[in-house]
C-alpha cells in the first residue's frame, strides 16, 4: 500500500500467446477500410510494438490471396495530383473533418462566454494542434493588432515599463512544453455521469510548445522588489479584464512565461494572440490571454475571478480559495466513451497523464473496475508539467470490461477514486475534479461513461 492507502499497480506478464491473430486480422481490415478514431488508432499503436506479428496475422490478406485492393491501382497512383497549397496555410485531409473542437450545447448562455473541447480521443502523442486546442472565453476572443498591443509592468518596481511586441520579441526567448487544463475540466461529473465522451469529460485540456520570455526577466528589467513583492497580478485586455493573482515563488523560479509563440508559430487569436501568460501546472484561468499588465504587490488581490469563481465548494458550505494547482490526473482516450470495438482480440489501451506538481512517474491501468492493476508503458519524453502518453497491451475476450487509469507523480501523489475525492470534497463542487475515470466496454463493443467507487 502506498502512503495514500492505494494499492500500487502490479505488473503482470502477458501470456506467451497474447496476440489474438484473428482479432488482429480484423483490426487490419478495418484500418484498410478507413475506420478512424479507435480502430485505426489501436492498430497504429499495436503496430509500433508488434509490426512483424501484425504483418503475418492469421487471415490477413496477401498478394497470393488475390486481394483486389493491392492489385488495382487507384486514381491517385495513375493521375496528376493537386498543385502546391495555394492559400499559403495547410489544412487537414477532408477525411479528418470530423476531428474538431466541439462546444457543449446549453453549457453557457452565450457563445462569447463558453468552452470548446479538444478531441482527445482522436489525437496522437502529447502535442495538441493549435487549431484543436480547447477554448475558454469570458467575453469572446479578439484578433488584436500586435503593432498596437502593449505590456505594462508597474506596482512595486523601481521604474514602471511599457513593452511593445517588437521589444519583447527581440529579447532572448525560451521554448517549453506544458499542458494547460481548465479548473472546471471534468467538473460536470462531480455528482454523477453527465457527458458521454472523453472529449466532453476531459477535453478542456491541451498541451503545446510555448515560446516567450520568462516573466522574471521583465521584472528584473523594471527593478521589481522581489523580496517584499510576494505576488503579481496579471491582467488581460479582453472585455472581461481577466485578472489573476500569481505567487511570486512561481515567477522567481523562471517557470512563468510571457508567451507569444505556440507550436512553432504565433499564438492563435482564440488562444490569446499576440501575448499571453504561461503558468505551468496552474489552472488555465491564470494563463491570462491578451496580456496587457503585470503589477507587483505584497498580497493577493482577491479579484472577481478568484474570490467568487474558480473556488472549491466544500461539504460544509465553505469555499476554498486559491487551490489553483492541477493535481495528478489521467484518462484513457482509447477505448473511451462513444467508441466501438468491432471485434474481440488484441488492442492497445492508450491515454494521457499529467500533474501540476512535476513529472508523471507511473500510470496503472485496470480492465476490471479497479480490482487488479497493471503498470502501463510511459512513452517518452516525460517532461515537467506536461502531458505524458501511456499505453498497455490488452486482449479483449468480448465480455464487459471497465477500463480505468490511475496516475502517480514524482511527489508520490496518487490520483484518487471518486469515493476518496468525495469524502473530502462532497458532490456539489465544480472545479478541480481529478478522480479516476471509468469506461465500460459492453459486450456489443460500444463504450460508455460510467462511475465506480
Amino acid at each position: 500500500m502506498d502512503k495514500q492507502g492505494i494499492e500500487p499497480g502490479r505488473l503482470r506478464k502477458a501470456p506467451e500467446n497474447f496476440l489474438d491473430r484473428a482479432g488482429l486480422a480484423s483490426v487490419v481490415q478495418e484500418a484498410r477500410n478507413g475506420r478512424r478514431d479507435f480502430i485505426r488508432g489501436a492498430f497504429a499503436a499495436a503496430a509500433a510494438g508488434a509490426a512483424a506479428p501484425l504483418a503475418l496475422a492469421q487471415g490477413a490478406s496477401t498478394v497470393q490471396d488475390g486481394d483486389p485492393a493491392i492489385l488495382q491501382l487507384p486514381e491517385h497512383s495513375t493521375g496528376l495530383g493537386q498543385p502546391v497549397v495555394t492559400d499559403g496555410y495547410g489544412k487537414p485531409s477532408r477525411y479528418e473533418r470530423n476531428v474538431q473542437r466541439r462546444q457543449s450545447p446549453g453549457l453557457t448562455q452565450t457563445a462569447q462566454a463558453s468552452v470548446s473541447f479538444a478531441p482527445l480521443q482522436s489525437l496522437f502523442g502529447i502535442v495538441t494542434p493549435s487549431g484543436l486546442h480547447f477554448e475558454r472565453h469570458h467575453q469572446g476572443w479578439w484578433d488584436v493588432d500586435p503593432s498596437r498591443h502593449r505590456l505594462m509592468l508597474n506596482g512595486m518596481v523601481k521604474q514602471a515599463k511599457v513593452f511593445t511586441m517588437d521589444e519583447l520579441m527581440r529579447l532572448p526567448s525560451v521554448s517549453r512544453f506544458h499542458f494547460i487544463e481548465c479548473g472546471a475540466n471534468t467538473g460536470m461529473e462531480w455528482g454523477n455521469v453527465a457527458v458521454p465522451t472523453c472529449q466532453y469529460s476531459h477535453g478542456m485540456l491541451s498541451c503545446s510548445e510555448f515560446t516567450g520570455v520568462p516573466l522574471i526577466t521583465l521584472l528584473e528589467m523594471a527593478g521589481a522588489d522581489l523580496q517584499r513583492g510576494q505576488f503579481v497580478l496579471a491582467e488581460g485586455a479582453d472585455g472581461s479584464s481577466m485578472t489573476r493573482t500569481i505567487p511570486m515563488d512561481m515567477v522567481r523560479s523562471g517557470a512563468v512565461l510571457v508567451a507569444y509563440g505556440q507550436n512553432g508559430e504565433m499564438l492563435r487569436p482564440e488562444n490569446g494572440y499576440p501575448l499571453r501568460l504561461v503558468v505551468p501546472g496552474v489552472q488555465g484561468v491564470s494563463w491570462v490571454k491578451y496580456l496587457r499588465r503585470i503589477e507587483v504587490g505584497d498580497q493577493p488581490w482577491g479579484a472577481k475571478d478568484e474570490a467568487v469563481h474558480y473556488i472549491d465548494l466544500m461539504p460544509d458550505g465553505q469555499h476554498r480559495q486559491y487551490t489553483s494547482i492541477q493535481e495528478c490526473k489521467s484518462v484513457v482516450t482509447t477505448p473511451s466513451g462513444g467508441q466501438v470495438l468491432l471485434d474481440k482480440g488484441f488492442y492497445s489501451i492508450t491515454g494521457l497523464a499529467w500533474s501540476g506538481r512535476g513529472k508523471v512517474k507511473r500510470v496503472d491501468v485496470s480492465v476490471d473496475g479497479g480490482r487488479n492493476w497493471r503498470t502501463a508503458r510511459l512513452q517518452g519524453p516525460v517532461m515537467d508539467r506536461c502531458l505524458t502518453r501511456f499505453d498497455i497491451d490488452w486482449v479483449w475476450d468480448g465480455k464487459p470490461a471497465i477500463v480505468q487509469s490511475r496516475a502517480m507523480d514524482e511527489t508520490g501523489y496518487v490520483q484518487p477514486g471518486y469515493r476518496q475525492l468525495r469524502a473530502v470534497r462532497g458532490t456539489r463542487s465544480i472545479y478541480h475534479n481529478n478522480a479516476v475515470q471509468s469506461w465500460l466496454v459492453q459486450e456489443s463493443g460500444e463504450v460508455k461513461n460510467v462511475q465506480t467507487a
